[in-house]
C-alpha cells in the first residue's frame, strides 16, 4: 500500500485540497491481489487504489467516456499486410496505462483509507486518471495520440486507433487496442 501511494504521489495523480462548495467527493477503496509465478509460488502482493466509478454522475464529474478501440478488421488487415511485406512485428501491453491520462474534468475523491492527512477536511483532486474512473480509457488514448502526433505519427481515416509514420523510406504502423499496442515496420526500423 505504501508503494502504491508513493507511486501515485510521484505521478502527481492528485493534489490535497479543501472540497469546494457544491462538489461531492467520490469514494475510493483498496483492491488487493496476489500475483503468482509460473511455478505457483507467490511472486508479490499487489495493492491498488480504485475509484468508485459507479458513483460518478454524468454531466457533474464525467462528461465523455468514449475511447477509440481498434476494429477487429483493422487488426486482421494490419497483421496480414505486415506478414505479406515481411515486416517485423512487436506487441506490448502498457503497464498502468490508465494512470497516465490527464484529467479535464474537476473530480474529487475521498482520501484513500489508511492514508495519513494533516487536515481531516481535505480531499484529493484528481490531476490524472485512476482505475475504474469512467473517463480513464478516453484520457489515456488522448494522451497517447497527442504524443504520437508530436513524434510525427498520423491517424488513419479508416480507423482512428491506427497510426502511421512515414519519412523518406521509413514506415511504421501502430495499432492501439485499449492498453495494448501492435507495432509493425521494416526490420531495420523496429529496433528499440
Amino acid at each position: 500500500m505504501k508503494e502504491e501511494i508513493r507511486a501515485l504521489e510521484e505521478n502527481e495523480t492528485w493534489t490535497l485540497e479543501t472540497l469546494p462548495s457544491g462538489k461531492k467527493p467520490i469514494s475510493c477503496k483498496w483492491v488487493y491481489r496476489v500475483k503468482y509465478s509460473l511455478d505457483g509460488s507467490i511472486q508479490r502482493y499487489k495493492a491498488r487504489v480504485v475509484i468508485r466509478g459507479d458513483h460518478q454522475i454524468a454531466g457533474f464529474d464525467v462528461n465523455e467516456t468514449f475511447a477509440p478501440v481498434a476494429k477487429m478488421t483493422s487488426v486482421r488487415i494490419f497483421l496480414s499486410v505486415a506478414v505479406a511485406k515481411g515486416w517485423e512485428l512487436h506487441q506490448m501491453d502498457v503497464n498502468n496505462a490508465f494512470l497516465h491520462g490527464d484529467m479535464n474534468e474537476e473530480v474529487y475523491i475521498t482520501v484513500p483509507p489508511g492514508f495519513m492527512v494533516v487536515s481531516p477536511n481535505k480531499v484529493c483532486r484528481l490531476r490524472k486518471s485512476l482505475y475504474e474512473l469512467r473517463q480513464a480509457p478516453r484520457q489515456w488514448f488522448a494522451k497517447l495520440s497527442s504524443k504520437l502526433e508530436e513524434y510525427g505519427f498520423a491517424h488513419s481515416y479508416a480507423d482512428y486507433s491506427l497510426f502511421s509514420y512515414r519519412k523518406s523510406d521509413i514506415f511504421l504502423g501502430l495499432l492501439v487496442y485499449v492498453d495494448d499496442i501492435i507495432l509493425a515496420g521494416k526490420k531495420s526500423m523496429c529496433r528499440f
